[in-house]
């Protein structure tokens, strides 16, 4: 099983938000045959809780743009880490601290990562 079109869809969506707002270390990865809950697990990560912010609100205009709504939020009034889910995909803002010490990549590397638009710059990290 891979990640439905639509998941795929709004991962290119939300990646291009990201890279808007210059998140930096944009990735993504196809959680499908891990997780029944998701099909996309898209990371990116900031140097301030100001920037986290900028991203997660473009992210979630593009989104609501593409006919998306947000199953649930988390992490908004700290601006450390603001998960997003939208049932298909799961996108994760991150404090670049916290992206360091959580190390997401770590934990997902057994899944397939997934090619990004090419108008999707990855950041200063990579």
């Amino acid at each position: 099983m891979t990640a439905s079109t639509r998941a795929v869809e709004l991962t290119h969506v939300a990646a291009r938000a990201a890279s808007d707002k210059i998140a930096e270390d944009i990735v993504a990865f196809d959680v499908s045959e891990q997780l029944a809950i998701t099909d996309v697990f898209l990371i990116c990560s900031a140097g301030n809780e100001r920037q986290v912010r900028s991203i997660v609100e473009a992210v979630e205009d593009r989104l609501r743009e593409a006919g998306a709504k947000p199953v649930r939020r988390e992490g908004e009034r700290q601006g450390r880490w603001v998960l997003l889910d939208y049932a298909e995909i799961v996108v994760h803002v991150m404090h670049t601290e916290e992206r360091e010490f959580y190390a997401l990549e770590r934990l997902w590397r057994d899944c397939p990562t997934m090619t990004l638009p090419a108008d999707v710059t990855p950041g200063r990290g990579r």
